[in-house]
């Protein structure tokens, strides 16, 4: 396959993807937030067991104001976005390997996508 056909293929399903986190329901992922929010705030700088998730979107992961992050983590390299968190969601010690967050994951993807579209409505 030529290196344009594979980039092609790639945008299209980069955007295909992006499409799907879009069709998440706020509504429903405040309602699984719940799981989160023992651990979790949307506000700013409302720091708790876990860091604060407010304005969590382009942001390095690792990195807010007042929260000792765990060296797996500062040292992850990863921006958090659509497509990150979705990964970290599913699977938060095999994605980043060695961070303390004690949670197993969402296994369900709808979950996700909702969760998602619930922490991007709420913490601008």
């Amino acid at each position: 396959m030529s290196r344009v056909l594979r980039f092609i293929v790639a945008a299209a399903l980069a955007v295909a993807a992006e499409a799907a986190w879009a069709d998440g329901d706020a509504a429903r992922g405040e309602k699984k937030f719940e799981e989160c929010h023992a651990c979790h705030a949307l506000e700013r700088d409302k720091e708790s067991v876990g860091p604060s998730l407010f304005g969590v979107f382009g942001r390095n992961a690792g990195e807010g104001a007042g929260f000792r992050y765990s060296p797996a983590m500062a040292g992850s390299g990863k921006v958090w976005n659509d497509p990150t968190l979705d990964a970290y969601l599913t699977a938060p010690a095999r994605y980043v390997p060695g961070n303390r967050m004690a949670f197993v994951g969402l296994s369900n993807p709808a979950d996700r996508q909702n969760v998602i579209a619930y922490i991007k409505s709420a913490s601008k």
